[in-house]
């Protein structure tokens, strides 16, 4: 009933930029939060960023100055810029939406994955 669909990742040099973005689709009634984990390999999946409905963010500590995290609410879309991008951010990012939806005569909250998309960044 809801799917997310990631893009955007790849492969940048040291310093680059990248945009991810994630969209939501489906019988959705509203959307609570958004955001974006990444894992590396080894590594647990960490908190990257996220945004609230109302707008307010959350950014790790890492990424704080280089990643911003936007969201077009007529879109169902959540987006990550990337900037400066370091050989250490590395990983498999993954969309994470906490949203409500119809099923039938109820309504459902629910948080859905993406699929992931890979991030490669060469020194």
């Amino acid at each position: 009933q809801v799917q997310l669909v990631e893009s955007g990742g790849g492969l940048v040099q040291a310093g680059g930029s990248l945009r991810l973005s994630c969209l939501a689709s489906g019988s959705i009634v509203s959307i609570n939060a958004m955001g974006w984990y990444r894992q590396a390999p080894g590594k647990q999946r960490e908190l990257v960023a996220t945004t609230t409905s109302g707008g307010s963010t959350n950014y790790a500590n890492s990424v704080k100055g280089r990643f911003t995290i936007f969201k077009d609410n007529a879109k169902s879309t959540v987006y990550l810029q990337m900037n400066t991008l370091k050989p250490e951010d590395k990983a498999v990012y993954y969309c994470n939406v906490d949203l409500t939806y119809n099923s039938g005569s109820r309504r459902v909250r629910q948080t859905y994955w993406g699929q992931g998309t890979q991030v490669a960044v060469s020194s």
